[in-house]
């Protein structure tokens, strides 16, 4: 029979919980889908109560404060002794039908744009190199073929190595795991190649490589909606796709069809980066929308998807990318918000869209073999 007390000081906390908001999920810490909350009497070791906070998406920069603001909520209340404890567990989610995951690959999220030049590579980098300090395992497979640019900006020309024969070993960024054509090939040949063997060569790729356990890996799609990225998306298990487009309208008409795309394939759009949102004037310190405003704003209205975030077109994001310099190394700039700051909120709030998502048991079931006895 459950203890009477219990469940009035459980009551007592979760109404408190309601306080905190969360930001990355756009909703209270108690009703969110994203996180999982259990309470219990621990007394054996030295503290009455113990509430421990699951987030399903990393956010290791953010655990510190809400372990603050749920010891802060709690404290006007009469109540035993409490253990905060907060933490990432990040989980596999289902991906699009016909498809099967990959066992060592818990997700995989892919960026697109329907359009090239909207700086999809970099974000790409950035929101990799974001969740690896949010707690995560992340891989970045270049799926651009023709143009890949991942080399460059990563600043890695070694070849990968094959130590079996078989697979080959991804070529590291510190502890972000990369592979791409680029590393395979003399930077000024040119890919001729038709659309199967491109697919076929993403495929290989994506198989033969070596990740081992990634939270997650993601892909850099080409630019574009034709026969290569729809059988890309058709074939590769795919957990929720993000979209990069500029405000313009040019690009915004790309973006849409990117969309589209993804929905046909039944693939979850997690949401829409709006890449060179603004532009301020180290001079004068006057912000020009120079290629208008509000467009990804707009756009995520009209498909009732989330804008993940807005991104200024900036000098020095195009040099450290050119350089193959990390970003997040830059010194912030005084009453200026850090640039990587832009691409880790935006891996934030991408990954708890994601962990709202239906989760994948069948990598965990066991396979049942059904013999004849007779």
């Amino acid at each position: 029979m459950p203890n009477p007390t219990e469940n009035t000081q459980e009551k007592q906390i979760f109404e408190a919980l309601s306080s905190i908001y969360i930001e990355d999920t756009s909703s209270e810490l108690k009703n969110s889908k994203a996180v999982s909350i259990k309470i219990e009497n621990n007394k054996g070791n030295g503290a009455e109560l113990e509430i421990n906070v699951h987030f399903h998406y990393p956010n290791k920069s953010q655990h510190l404060q809400i372990a603050g603001q749920i010891e802060k909520c709690l404290k006007p209340l009469d109540l035993p002794p409490i253990t905060v404890n907060v933490q990432s567990t990040i989980k596999r989610h289902q991906v699009q039908s016909g498809t099967k995951g990959i066992p060592n690959i818990k997700n995989i999220i892919a960026v697109g744009s329907g359009k090239g030049g909207v700086g999809k590579s970099t974000v790409s980098v950035n929101l990799a190199r974001s969740l690896i300090l949010e707690g995560a395992k992340v891989g970045l497979l270049d799926a651009d073929i023709y143009g890949p640019s991942i080399p460059t900006m990563l600043n890695i020309h070694e070849r990968p190595t094959s130590p079996d024969g078989k697979t080959m070993t991804p070529l590291k960024s510190g502890d972000l795991k990369t592979m791409s054509i680029g590393y395979l090939t003399e930077q000024d040949t040119p890919m001729i190649w038709r659309g199967p063997i491109v697919t076929n060569t993403l495929k290989q790729l994506l198989s033969e490589t070596n990740w081992e356990e990634l939270d997650y890996l993601i892909i850099d799609l080409p630019p574009g909606t034709g026969d290569t990225q729809l059988t890309l998306a058709q074939s590769i298990p795919v957990s929720g796709a993000i979209i990069v487009t500029t405000p313009q309208n040019v690009a915004l008409a790309d973006a849409r069809k990117a969309i589209r795309m993804f929905e046909k394939v039944n693939i979850h759009t997690l949401g829409v980066v709006e890449n060179m949102s603004d532009f301020t004037c180290p001079h004068c310190g006057k912000s020009s929308a120079i290629f208008k405003s509000e467009g990804g704003t707009k756009l995520a209205e009209d498909y009732m998807i989330k804008l993940l975030g807005k991104i200024p077109l900036n000098q020095e994001i195009c040099e450290t990318m050119d350089r193959g310099v990390l970003l997040q190394n830059l010194p912030p700039k005084e009453q200026q918000k850090p640039l990587f700051d832009y691409y880790r909120d935006i891996s934030r709030k991408a990954t708890a869209q994601l962990s709202q998502q239906p989760v994948d048991f069948t990598a965990i079931m066991p396979a049942v073999e059904i013999k004849n006895l007779n």
